[in-house]
C-alpha cells in the first residue's frame, strides 16, 4: 500500500506562502509532492518552489504554458531553473511549440540530465465535457482529443501527459506503460466533483495505470487536512 501513497499528488489551492508551507510540513511525512498552480505561483512567487524542495519535497509546477514557441522556449527556461520535479505546458500550442519546451530544459541541464524536470502535455481539462468541445467547435470526444495529443506529444519528445482518470488505461494502451499520465480530476467518495466533469475515485485512478494523482480541496479545503488525507489513505 505504500506505493500508492508515493503516487498522490497534493495541490496547494492558496494563494499564501506561508499557508501553502504550513499545509506541506503538515502532510510531508506521508506525501512527498505537491503541486504549484497558477494561484500560489502568482500570489507567492517563484521563491515557493525552493521552499518547497527545502522541506525535503518535490514539486509539480502546474502552469500549463501556452503560447509561440519562442516565448514558451524562454518560459519553461525559466521554470525549469527553478528545481521543479515536474512541470507542463498545453498540448494545444503545437508540436513545435513542444518540441522548443523540450529543448530548453535539455539546455539547461545538458551535462546533469539527473536534475531535469519531466516536462507533461495538459490534453483536455477535466472541466471540459463533450458539450463544451463541440462549443469549442471541437468534433471529438474529449477521449478521442485527448489520445490525439497525447500521441502527439509522443511524438514531440516529451515525458508524459496530464488527462483525467478516465483517459488513462487507453493511454498507457496506445502510448506504452513508461509514457507518464498525471490524473487530475481525482475526487474521494466524500467529495463533491465541483467544476470538474470527468473525475475518478483515487483507487480507481491508480487501477486504473495513472503513475500520479492529483487531489487538492478534498483535502486542503478540509478542516483537518492530515485526517482528509488518511480517509482517503483508509
Amino acid at each position: 500500500m505504500e506505493e500508492y501513497f508515493k503516487k498522490v499528488i497534493i495541490a496547494l489551492d492558496t494563494n499564501e506562502e506561508k499557508k501553502a508551507i504550513e499545509i506541506v510540513r503538515l502532510l510531508k511525512n506521508r506525501v512527498g509532492i505537491f503541486k504549484v498552480g497558477l494561484e500560489l505561483f502568482t500570489g507567492a512567487g517563484p521563491s515557493i518552489v525552493r521552499r518547497i524542495n527545502e522541506e525535503g519535497c518535490r514539486v509539480f509546477l502546474d502552469l500549463k504554458f501556452h503560447d509561440i514557441p519562442n516565448t514558451v522556449y524562454g518560459a519553461v527556461k525559466q521554470a525549469a531553473r527553478l528545481g521543479a520535479f515536474l512541470l507542463n505546458v498545453h498540448a494545444s500550442g503545437g508540436r513545435k511549440m513542444m518540441e522548443w519546451a523540450k529543448k530548453a530544459v535539455e539546455e539547461v541541464f545538458e551535462s546533469d540530465s539527473e536534475k531535469r524536470p519531466k516536462i507533461l502535455a495538459v490534453t483536455v481539462l477535466t472541466s471540459l465535457d463533450v458539450e463544451d468541445l463541440r462549443e469549442m467547435n471541437v468534433e471529438k470526444s474529449p477521449r478521442q482529443q485527448v489520445l490525439s495529443l497525447a500521441k502527439m506529444a509522443k511524438e514531440a519528445g516529451l515525458d508524459g501527459v496530464v488527462a483525467s482518470p478516465e483517459e488513462v488505461r487507453e493511454i498507457k494502451e496506445v502510448l506504452g506503460r513508461d509514457f507518464l499520465v498525471v490524473a487530475p480530476g481525482v475526487r474521494p467518495a466524500f467529495a463533491a466533483a465541483l467544476d470538474q466533469k470527468r473525475v475518478m475515485k483515487p483507487l480507481d485512478a491508480i487501477q486504473a495505470g495513472a503513475d500520479y494523482i492529483v487531489i487538492g480541496r478534498p483535502v486542503t479545503a478540509a478542516e483537518d487536512p492530515l485526517v482528509a488525507l488518511e480517509k482517503i489513505f483508509d
